[in-house]
């Protein structure tokens, strides 16, 4: 139980450190994906879609998805994702999405973006990786690991 609380000290230590991260402005977000896309169907001030937040801990709590199939590109800004010390899947499937991600914070656990081969995906935050992998760039990952998993290819 020590060694438990230990942890999510450490983990609430992670989130605390790294608060500009996790929390930004809506607008200013989803203006840095779309800097970071350049090339965008999207306009100057676009109408985008919300994903909420989700937060695992040891493994309990809801995964995040999207599931949605739309015929014309469609922006969604995906709200902060904490996994803490167990595993976590994000999805998403829309092949016309564009997906922001606010933040993806993983501390001690996994997690696995499976995202749609013609999607779009762009992070809002910059990348700290700490004693851990994250091939993903996407996020904040201390002694776990982040990685995406594409599907629907042909």
């Amino acid at each position: 139980m020590r060694y438990a609380r230990n942890i999510l000290k450490f983990a609430a230590c992670v989130i605390l450190v790294f608060p500009p991260l996790i929390l930004a402005d809506e607008p200013e977000d989803v203006q840095r994906c779309l800097n970071a896309w350049g090339d965008h169907p999207f306009g100057h001030n676009p109408s985008f879609r919300t994903m909420s937040t989700s937060v695992k801990i040891f493994g309990i709590g809801q995964d995040l998805g999207d599931h949605e199939q739309t015929n014309s590109p469609r922006l969604v800004l995906v709200n902060p994702s904490v996994n803490i010390m167990g595993g976590a899947v994000m999805e998403l499937l829309n092949p016309n999405g564009w997906y922001c991600l606010r933040s993806n914070v993983n501390v001690m656990g996994g997690v696995t973006i499976r995202a749609h081969c013609a999607a779009h995906i762009a992070s809002a935050t910059d990348n700290v990786t700490v004693m851990g992998t994250n091939s993903a760039d996407k996020g904040i990952t201390v002694m776990g690991s982040t990685k995406i998993e594409l599907t629907g290819c042909r």
